[in-house]
């Protein structure tokens, strides 16, 4: 192409012609970087004219620049500007040449060309041509120029990347900031790629709290054009939030609310939590964690008007303010269920629906009535039925009234289920959560059902839904976005009893092993007087159906010490299975087989069985020895708690029955039951009010129930007396041997609230309780064991107290302080008693 002296220049996007006398023909593209990258490719005359061309972005600017070039090329004398337009749109060249390529072979640059041998182009195919070829990200450099009828095309490679190091850092390791970056030893070296992973490093420091971080890039130049790429990362301090702030909060304090967002304050404990950092995720959880809670609260009208975190840069702080209109408290009104679709009875719907009139409102009840409706219709056969809430508001008497709208939806049918961001997660463990497949009929209930268990599994950080148009105006594809988090933990446990003194465990725990849903836990313990061990596994979509199906094996060996006489272990293991008949009821049925192994040191019950009995435990008369215990169990679960660590609200019950005698030396049935009731009592203080009840009852089954298959209770049930320190006794042994109970009952009544005078974040409260029961019932007698004095009362123990309980950041600890108001004489007391753990 025959073009006069000078060339053009493509910066930015822009084309320029600039006219010299001694410059070469070339057409050359520069990308535009910033320092410490920049670099300048052109002669230092040709530069400053090109940037003084550039600068003339006006339209009195571009005239004079195009006058000037005009008039410059007119004065070379070598082409006029009507010829210059003509050749330029015929031009042809016969070849096309490249020099300086090292690694690239020639073929591969020409193929990203617009300009071919023997057919014409234009300047617009040279410079899309020299856009492909830096869009490669392989060159730094490129020029075009025309030598005759060839094409010569000039390039300078990107260096090659021979390692990546990183210096500075201490929070995150190599191998961390390595999976972050988008560079690579062995790839190509650029610097929008470089500058790319400097912001990519500086959020994943953000991310954990450090907003004063800085990441410098240095390059180190080796032979053979390749280059050593060094990060250097300055931490900086990490960046705590120094308050939360609530603002048009009126029903609930601040203190009550910052305990339902997930960030933390900054406080003397920092050092070993990660929830006081700033993070804008964690953020819009919170807004919609609080969102929640109020319309669970009958907030009905609550808006969140903003969240703003605003940065102290000199105290290096975040200060967190939630700005929200709570609106009035409403109940729920009159409760109707009708029917649009012939056929079906709205009264027969009305026994699923959970939300009863004049009960403070509650949107997660609606939408549990919802999903109860549709997946009874649909079990019916009703596969495109509707079910919408009609919302009757009166804002005078502060009321919601809903008539549940059974109606025909459209019909849509899902084409497919696509899934992204699982990593590690099998495609399946997810789809398992929907009740609803490729094919059937789209219902929106069931997909926000799918969502909330994807949520529960604690797999993923995220989790979001959505649905998109399918192929044709009846199908639609349901989109599933999630992020994964890690889901193992290696545990080691620390704590103190009062009965077995300290306690140590370390455990191995993935709840999602393989990928595959599965639950694996192994765990070794110790203690002053015992040690254990144990390894459970469970899969909670055994043989593809939500049935769980899971097995143990355990050994623990007990030696003798203040509250037992005798060395005692039991090898053994089981197998459990799960059927969860609604989301808060479920059914377990099981078996399981162990070996006891119970031995008194320093007594021989063959060579003088009644001096033994006098003196030991009555384990040596009754039960020394090997016995083999083979039994079958099942439970009944009903659980609505809002949190299994820190109940609130919500209900926990559970009934088991364990059948012995399924094989094995033993026979008998033992029956237990439980339940608990967790209520706010008030919100604003955060006092926490709760109710137990509990009793058991083992029967032999043909023979006597032995002393080792009795209950033992004591401290753990009421408070104020000693492990087994209620129950049945022998009087004449030197320790008042306790015998276990055949029969036992107690009620618990306590109230938490937060401890006076002292800030929340170091996560004390107080407790005050009352505890009342009783154990009875033995079937060993004198005629079994001559010698002994059996005292068996069935009288009520109580006691009253207070306790200190401690979320601490090595576990939860309490302590119980109790004063017994009635016991038998026999009873052995306790006034203190503690007992924690850890997890870290």
């Amino acid at each position: 192409m025959q073009l006069p002296n000078g060339h053009l220049a493509i910066k930015n996007g822009r084309i320029a012609w600039v006219a010299s006398c001694f410059v070469p023909v070339s057409l050359r593209y520069e990308r535009h970087n910033p320092r410490p990258f920049t670099r300048i490719w052109a002669a230092p005359q040709t530069r400053d004219r090109a940037k003084r061309h550039m600068k003339h972005r006006s339209l009195a600017g571009f005239i004079r620049g195009a006058v000037f070039a005009a008039l410059t090329i007119m004065a070379t004398g070598l082409v006029s500007g009507p010829g210059f337009v003509s050749q330029a749109e015929a031009a042809v060249v016969s070849s096309v040449a490249v020099n300086g390529n090292q690694r690239v072979d020639a073929d591969t640059i020409r193929a990203y060309l617009l300009v071919k041998p023997g057919r014409s182009f234009s300047a617009e195919d040279v410079d899309e041509s020299l856009k492909a070829l830096f869009e490669t990200g392989l060159f730094s450099d490129v020029q075009i120029n025309q030598r005759g009828s060839t094409l010569v095309v000039h390039v300078e490679e990107n260096p090659i990347i021979n390692r990546i190091n990183f210096e500075g850092n201490k929070k995150f390791k190599d191998d961390q900031l390595k999976g972050v970056v988008s560079s690579q030893p062995r790839g190509v070296f650029t610097r929008a790629k470089v500058q790319n992973d400097v912001q990519r490093i500086l959020e994943l420091y953000r991310r954990s709290g450090r907003f004063q971080g800085s990441v410098t890039p240095k390059v180190i130049d080796l032979p053979e054009n390749r280059v050593n790429l060094v990060y250097e990362v300055s931490e900086g301090p990490k960046t705590g939030v120094s308050r939360i702030t609530f603002i048009g909060n009126q029903h609930y304090s601040d203190g009550r609310l910052r305990n339902v967002v997930q960030t933390r304050e900054s406080g003397l404990l920092s050092f070993l939590r990660s929830g006081d950092t700033y993070d804008p995720d964690r953020l819009s959880s919170d807004e919609e964690r609080l969102r929640r809670f109020y319309l669970n609260r009958g907030f009905a009208d609550y808006q969140l008007v903003s969240s703003v975190a605003d940065l102290d840069r000199e105290r290096n702080a975040f200060f967190v303010t939630f700005t929200m209109d709570e609106g009035p408290e409403y109940r729920f009104g009159q409760i109707q269920v009708d029917s649009i679709i012939p056929g079906i009875d709205p009264q027969s719907l009305m026994r699923l629906v959970t939300t009863d009139e004049g009960d403070v409102y509650s949107s997660e009840k609606v939408e549990k009535s919802m999903e109860a409706i549709t997946i009874e219709l649909a079990s019916s056969g009703y596969a495109f039925a509707q079910v919408r809430p009609r919302v009757d508001r009166d804002p005078v008497n502060h009321t919601i009234g809903i008539t549940y709208i059974v109606d025909e939806g459209p019909r849509a049918y899902i084409e497919r289920i696509e899934i992204s961001g699982n990593d590690r997660t099998r495609d399946y463990v997810i789809r398992r959560e929907f009740d609803i497949s490729e094919g059937d009929a789209y219902n929106r209930v069931l997909i926000d059902r799918a969502e909330r268990r994807l949520r529960n599994l604690n797999y993923f950080d995220k989790v979001t839904v959505g649905a998109q148009p399918g192929s044709a105006p009846d199908r639609v594809i349901v989109t599933v976005s999630v992020q994964e988090k890690a889901t193992g933990e290696l545990s080691f446990g620390a704590g103190y009893s009062t009965s077995d003194g300290v306690l140590g465990d370390v455990s191995l725990t993935e709840r999602n092993f393989l990928g595959r849903g599965y639950f694996v836990r192994a765990a070794v313990g110790a203690g002053e007087s015992s040690k254990t061990y144990e390894f459970a596994f469970t899969d909670p979509y055994f043989l593809g159906r939500r049935v769980s199906a899971g097995f143990n094996v355990y050994r623990k060996d007990y030696e003798d010490n203040d509250y037992r006489s005798y060395d005692y272990t039991t090898t053994g293991g089981g197998i459990t299975f799960g059927f969860p008949i609604t989301e808060d009821f479920t059914v377990q049925l099981g078996y399981k087989i162990e070996q006891q192994e119970i031995d008194v040191p320093d007594f021989d019950i063959d060579t003088d069985p009644i001096s033994a009995c006098r003196n030991s435990s009555k384990a040596v008369c009754l039960a020394e020895g090997d016995t083999l215990v083979s039994s079958a169990v099942w439970s009944m679960i009903y659980d609505t708690l809002d949190n299994r660590l820190d109940p609130r609200d919500g209900m926990y019950g559970k009934l088991t029955q364990e059948i012995a005698g399924v094989g094995g030396d033993v026979s008998f049935v033992r029956t237990t039951a439980s339940a608990s009731l967790y209520r706010e009592l008030l919100v604003d203080q955060e006092v926490i009010g709760m109710l137990r009840v509990q009793g058991g009852n083992i029967t032999g089954l043909g023979e006597d129930v032995r002393l080792l298959d009795a209950f033992y209770k004591g401290g753990e049930t009421i408070r104020g007396f000693e492990s087994s320190g209620i129950g049945p006794r022998d009087i004449a042994s030197d320790d008042h041997d306790a015998l276990g109970a055949k029969y036992f009952a107690a009620a618990t009544a306590e109230v938490v609230f937060p401890f006076p005078a002292l800030p929340r974040e170091l996560g004390l409260r107080a407790a005050l309780f009352a505890d009342a029961g009783t154990a009875w019932g033995t079937d060993i007698s004198e005629s079994d064991v001559p010698g002994i004095d059996v005292v068996d009362e069935n009288g009520i123990r109580s006691s009253v107290g207070a306790s200190l309980l401690w979320a601490s950041p090595l576990g939860p600890i309490r302590a119980d302080f109790a004063y017994v108001l009635s016991k038998e004489d026999y009873d052995e007391t306790q006034f203190f008693r503690i007992g924690g753990g850890t997890k870290f």
